[in-house]
């Protein structure tokens, strides 16, 4: 079993701001990232203590699961199950795609056994904490405008 990691000053002094800013903000575990809803579209935003800002839309594959299953038994691959759901999330993403990468995010898909989401990432300082919540507001405005 590993021990736990410090957190840094810098990303504590960070999180505390931030969560003053925008209260919506919560941890999914003490000390991890901050996590805030944006939208009804799936859409989530997250700061991660490794200093990246990332927006992603993504859906669970349960949730997927009953969607395709409609009351029947059939059985679907995770390969099969993952191709819905880039199916799904196609549409979302590709309003704000262009938006995205123009302003310097990254694109990923990220794929388990539990969930598929597309990514937009970009790498956030946390010296300048001002600016962060600057990229959040225009990352809610992005996902609301669409």
């Amino acid at each position: 079993m590993s021990e736990p990691q410090a957190l840094s000053p810098a990303w504590e002094r960070t999180r505390a701001n931030l969560r003053q800013v925008e209260p919506a903000l919560y941890e999914l575990e003490p000390g991890g990232a901050l996590v805030l809803e944006l939208g009804d579209d799936g859409w989530l935003l997250e700061i991660t203590p490794d200093g990246r800002l990332i927006c992603q839309a993504g859906m669970d594959m349960d949730d997927i699961k009953s969607l395709l299953s409609d009351g029947t038994a059939e059985d679907l691959g995770s390969d099969e199950l993952a191709k819905q759901v880039k199916y799904y999330l196609q549409p979302i993403v590709s309003k704000v795609r262009k938006t995205f990468l123009g302003a310097g995010f990254e694109e990923q898909t990220e794929m388990t056994d539990d969930y598929v989401a597309v990514t937009f990432q970009r790498p956030v300082d946390f010296a300048k904490p001002d600016d962060i919540a600057q990229v959040i507001r225009w990352c809610r405005q992005q996902v609301a405008a669409r």
